[in-house]
């Protein structure tokens, strides 16, 4: 691979303080005004303000002429592994179809999981690889991808191993979470105890240290149930997170923290009082504004978590159910219309801390040195048109790895005063 210095760039480097950033940290990018910035071996190698030295000058520099650099989303929470189709449930929902009676006919997660257990691991590589490649175009570098489509020791296996084979034939970075406790498969006795007792040491053994994450609601896992699934992933050796308040307030929270999760997400649903406890706290809240968007127009109290002390992250929740998206960039314009977040917010919220909640803020979600050269380039000056335009056009530039897999045509447009 070629190596790269940038110049004459805005360059958001995100840098600042170890672990998630909370309140009023959020706003600060770490801007460098006519800045360069140079990667050697895939990795950043130096960076400044000004003209950069001869010595920094690589085989290839590109003149960006004020344009913003920023490093490349991590999309922290993805569903982005499945089978099938739920668009037929979709135009039911836009007929007036209530959601609770697509489930009660047998739709809804239960749909895709069917879907899933009945697709060979081959057909669930094909399908990521081209999400994953949708995501990359919007700039996305770093994803996580759930399991829970297959609600089954086999199926479950069956997604991760698709998972981890994309994550090895891919420029992205790809992490695979255990969701085994998606929803609750009535069909299979016991199914509680099978998740714990058998599915979830099966997928330990095959993949040691994986994270395992659970979706606490009214109708989905008791609090009772995710506590003992995560009591048991903990003594396995795996990260907990936790999918809840999305509905409903049934104690996931408080919980979540006690037990250290990563990150609680979803949180349409979370109290005044659960938003001072997670202030409090070391653990993530992940806000999926992509969900009230296509589903019932309820979000996630963003403002106040971040002036409560919080820290947040933003995801897409790409899923075929509540949440068919890719793009990162919408995300990021609907956490700001609909939950409150300011564009420096948001820009912080995709990038550090969703690397924070997957525990790869050494590697992404900043420009510093020694970091991956995961790097996007945008065909604007001031940050915060990241957020004011939505459905845009790609970013221009890409580098993933220091490697460049995007050029597309820039536009020379000036905003007129």
């Amino acid at each position: 691979m070629p190596d790269v210095t940038i110049t004459n760039a805005r360059i958001l480097t995100l840098s600042g303080d170890e672990g998630p950033r909370h309140g009023e940290a959020m706003s600060e990018l770490g801007a460098i005004d006519n800045g360069w910035l140079s990667v050697t071996n895939g990795r950043i190698s130096a960076i400044g303000q000004g003209s950069p030295p001869e010595t920094e000058l690589a085989e290839v520099v590109l003149d960006l002429d004020g344009r913003i650099v920023l490093p490349c989303w991590v999309d922290c929470h993805t569903h982005a592994c499945w089978a099938g189709s739920r668009l037929s449930e979709w135009e039911s929902l836009l007929s007036g179809v209530a959601y609770s009676d697509i489930l009660a006919g047998g739709g809804g997660i239960l749909s895709t999981v069917r879907a899933v257990r009945a697709t060979p691991q081959e057909q669930l590589v094909n399908a990521l690889l081209t999400r994953a490649g949708r995501m990359q175009v919007y700039g996305t570098g770093t994803l996580e991808v759930k399991s829970g489509y297959g609600l089954s020791t086999e199926s479950e296996v069956k997604m991760l191993r698709a998972i981890h084979e994309v994550s090895q034939d891919s420029d992205q970075q790809i992490v695979g979470t255990f969701l085994g406790a998606h929803a609750i498969d009535a069909e299979q006795p016991d199914f509680v105890d099978l998740v714990i007792e058998d599915t979830l040491p099966a997928v330990v053994s095959e993949f040691p240290g994986i994270t395992c994450d659970a979706y606490l609601d009214a109708a989905a896992w008791s609090l009772d149930q995710t506590r003992r699934l995560f009591t048991r992933a903990i003594e396995l050796g795996c990260p907990i997170r936790l999918h809840t308040d999305q509905f409903n307030s049934v104690g996931g929270v408080p919980m979540a923290i006690e037990m250290g999760a990563k990150s609680v997400d979803h949180l349409e649903a979370i109290t005044p009082a659960d938003i001072a406890t997670l202030a409090c706290s070391t653990t993530v809240g992940v806000l999926l504004p992509a969900s009230g968007f296509h589903l019932d127009g309820r979000y996630a109290p963003g403002r106040s978590l971040i002036d409560a002390g919080a820290a947040i992250a933003i995801a897409t929740n790409c899923n075929p159910g509540s949440a068919p998206t890719s793009s990162m960039p919408m995300a990021i314009a609907l956490a700001c219309r609909f939950c409150g977040l300011r564009p420096a917010e948001a820009i912080t919220a995709a990038t550090w801390n969703s690397a924070a909640v997957l525990g790869l803020e050494g590697e992404v979600g900043s420009l510093e040195v020694g970091k991956r050269a995961d790097i996007q380039v945008l065909d604007e000056r001031d940050p915060r048109a990241i957020a004011w335009e939505f459905g845009a056009v790609p970013p221009p530039i890409i580098l993933l790895d220091g490697t460049p897999v995007q050029f597309l045509a820039e536009s020379s447009e000036e905003d007129p005063e």
